[in-house]
């Protein structure tokens, strides 16, 4: 009988070569664990690839699972560890108003109200008489004639929506009146600002 270590060892893999494959096997394991899996089920994503394929998206849906209800004791305490949910938290002061602009014919005029970045507003204005054409748009303090334009619209007669200033500084909207009779627009504003005028 043939002596095992006097067998031709031709066929099978060498030490090197099986420390080789063990070695990119662990490269793709780690590749595949920091690329996929920590940020599916973990929502840590080193690399920015998981947030591009969209799998940080997987952590916070199991996140968001609902667990068992816990009884919850009602201290300062555990409502700062609430997280903020659809609550939007702001020590300003709640405004509210009425504008009224008139324009006649080819005439132009803006409303703006002063803000802070992150200030939010819910806005409804209406024309009477005929359409307007309108820019809604923001400037920043001490910035010169350079503004940031948010909303543009052609012959409308009214528009409705919700702002949350980017930067602080002047946000509002101007209107022109591009036909033949006198318009009268009414805003209505309401939400954290200061000082909304006629300019």
């Amino acid at each position: 009988m043939q002596d095992i270590s006097d067998m031709d060892r031709e066929g099978l893999p060498s030490s090197k070569s099986l420390f080789k494959a063990t070695g990119i096997a662990a490269l793709i394991g780690t590749a595949v664990l920091v690329t996929t899996i920590l940020p599916a089920e973990y929502g840590i994503d080193p690399t920015g690839l998981g947030h591009k394929m969209g799998l940080t998206m997987l952590s916070q849906a199991n996140a968001a699972e609902p667990s068992s209800p816990e009884p919850v004791a009602s201290s300062a305490n555990n409502l700062l560890a609430l997280p903020a949910g659809p609550v939007w938290k702001t020590s300003g002061k709640l405004s509210s108003d009425s504008t009224t602009v008139t324009l006649k014919p080819d005439e132009g005029l803006e409303v703006k109200a002063t803000m802070n970045a992150g200030d939010r507003m819910v806005f409804n204005w209406a024309s009477e008489g005929g359409p307007v054409n309108f820019d809604m748009h923001g400037e920043r303090f001490n910035d010169g004639d350079n503004f940031t334009s948010y909303w543009q619209g052609r012959n409308e007669l009214n528009a409705s929506g919700a702002f949350e200033a980017p930067f602080d500084g002047t946000h509002g909207w101007y209107w022109r009146n591009r036909g033949d009779e006198t318009v009268t627009i009414v805003l209505q504003t309401s939400g954290f600002y200061d000082n909304i005028s006629k300019k």
